[in-house]
């Protein structure tokens, strides 16, 4: 750990960190807008909902629109946790250090193995997910829109999508905040416009059919399909925490990440909501897309609203908006690999932890995090079908996480820690976390029960959970073995030491603060 006593020569952000037992190593080239676009475009309600609307009609119809809203309440309690824990600790790898410094190291190297294979498969199915209205976008014509992307389009599609994106991401922390500006105005504009256009001059249906089933229930009643669709709304709000996976790249980051987080949810939450509520009221047939008969129905109900130009302009944000994502999910896994590497918490990880004297960014980290997408490219092209169950295992790994983070800030609290970021829940700090990990506990069983489908055989209805158990136990069995976690000396387990040294340091550097207005 370094010495924190030379601050005179930092800056308020470094000497921040320095404290913390690290040196700045990268540029602080992201804005609070850029930081809170990186991860407004990793949650993406436009990709979740191009991405899931379909399935979630099919499965539980119209009322599917609930799941929105209970996952964004229930996530925008963890993000409040999540602030006060990054406001006291600032650092790239995010969720690791957290769990690291509230906890130990062990408990942080195995939350670290599930949220990095959360991570990066988050990156195949974004890429997979795009797959579709690339497509529709190329093809250009009003049957080609309704048409699903074959296999073999889809693999390279995802391909395309991801080398793009990494070499996008090489260039550096300013290209990743400027695309994400870019994508973020994208986004916003094509959810407003094209949703206010639909509500005001295409709607083909009512708000009632919001409390329709419209037959998904069948004979065995309708709780069942509801709660198998619970992956609509949960996969939307999964991606705020990449915010602070930047932390040493953003100015300001006590202050700055806890409200990114926070507008993140609640704006990405709205923006969510407006745009399933529009496509459902602007479908021309409804139940004929409940039913399944239309494979493809966004690009279909836009064409019948906007005619052909008008979807494909459409399709040009939405593919900004599917490449920001991608970008953000690399930029997350790769500093997440970087900061573990960091902490010599793996065999060679002084490759892994090397910066780009050039660009400022961990390329090595950057690169491996795309290897493990390209492989699982390969094996969708042969199962095509395993794409769902595949975004239910990374949803399940990624929860799994939060809630180790959540749970972890409970004992902390427990031994006497009072959070001393810019950010703090005061007494209400155990209220929230406690709540907070009450619907995570909800979520994560939600993800792990069994697909709805009694037609597969039964170790493909519960693949999710299957596949968590593979990956937790193999991490587990090389965490006992190996003990990964002892060539390292970093700090651990230092909530409250390190909540008086922060707490003296902003009370140095600021002695006159005011309260911040946003947390009023």
């Amino acid at each position: 750990m370094s010495d924190p006593s030379p601050l005179r020569e930092a800056s308020p952000d470094d000497a921040h960190l320095r404290t913390l037992g690290y040196e700045g190593r990268f540029e602080r080239s992201v804005s609070l807008w850029s930081n809170f676009a990186l991860g407004f475009l990793y949650l993406s309600p436009l990709v979740g909902i191009i991405a899931l609307f379909a399935q979630g009609l099919t499965q539980a119809g119209p009322p599917v629109v609930w799941w929105i809203v209970i996952a964004a309440g229930g996530q925008f309690l963890v993000s409040l946790v999540f602030g006060e824990v990054v406001s006291q600790y600032p650092i790239a790898g995010g969720l690791y250090q957290w769990a690291r410094r509230l906890w130990s190291g062990p408990y942080a190297w195995m939350l670290s193995w599930i949220y990095i294979a959360g991570v990066i498969i988050g990156i195949t199915t974004t890429a997979m997910f795009s797959s579709d209205f690339i497509m529709a976008l190329l093809r250009g014509t009003s049957d080609g829109l309704a048409t699903a992307a074959t296999p073999g389009e889809k693999l390279i599609i995802a391909l395309v999508v991801t080398v793009v994106a990494l070499l996008l991401n090489a260039t550096g922390s300013k290209t990743l905040a400027r695309i994400a500006q870019v994508g973020l105005a994208a986004e916003l504009a094509g959810i407003i416009l094209v949703g206010l256009y639909l509500l005001v001059f295409e709607r083909h249906n009512s708000l009632s059919v919001f409390f329709d089933t419209m037959g998904t229930g069948g004979n065995g009643g309708y709780a069942g399909p509801f709660f198998a669709s619970a992956l609509v709304g949960l996969l939307l709000f999964y991606g705020f925490e990449a915010c602070g996976e930047v932390a040493e790249e953003t100015p300001n980051p006590s202050r700055a990440i806890p409200r990114s987080m926070q507008m993140t949810v609640l704006i990405g939450g709205v923006a969510a909501l407006f745009a399933f509520v529009g496509y459902v009221l602007a479908a021309p047939d409804l139940q004929a897309i409940v039913d399944g008969d239309i494979s493809n129905p966004i690009p279909a109900i836009l064409h019948s609203s906007l005619g052909t130009a008008g979807t494909m302009v459409f399709l040009v944000v939405a593919l900004t908006s599917f490449l920001a994502c991608v970008m953000g999910q690399q930029a997350a896994a790769s500093r997440l690999i970087f900061s573990f590497a960091r902490d010599d918490m793996f065999p060679r990880s002084g490759w892994f932890s090397k910066i780009s004297p050039r660009t400022h960014v961990p390329v090595n980290a950057l690169i491996t995090a795309n290897v493990l997408p390209v492989v699982i490219y390969f094996f969708i092209y042969y199962s095509p079908d395993s794409l769902f169950r595949i975004a239910a295992f990374q949803m399940l790994a990624g929860y799994v996480a939060f809630q180790m983070v959540v749970f972890a800030s409970l004992p902390a609290r427990a031994r006497g820690w009072h959070p001393a970021g810019r950010f703090s829940l005061g007494r209400g700090g155990w209220a929230v976390s406690i709540a907070a990990l009450a619907y995570g506990i909800f979520a994560v069983i939600m993800l792990a029960a069994p697909s709805g489908d009694t037609h597969l055989a039964s170790y493909d209805r519960w693949i999710s959970l299957i596949g968590f158990l593979v990956v937790a136990g193999v991490g587990l069995v090389y965490l006992l073995v190996a003990k990964p976690y002892k060539a390292s000396d970093a700090p651990e387990g230092d909530a409250i030491e390190m909540a008086d040294r922060v707490r003296a340091l902003h009370s140095t550097a600021e002695p006159h603060r005011k309260e911040d207005p946003w947390l009023s």
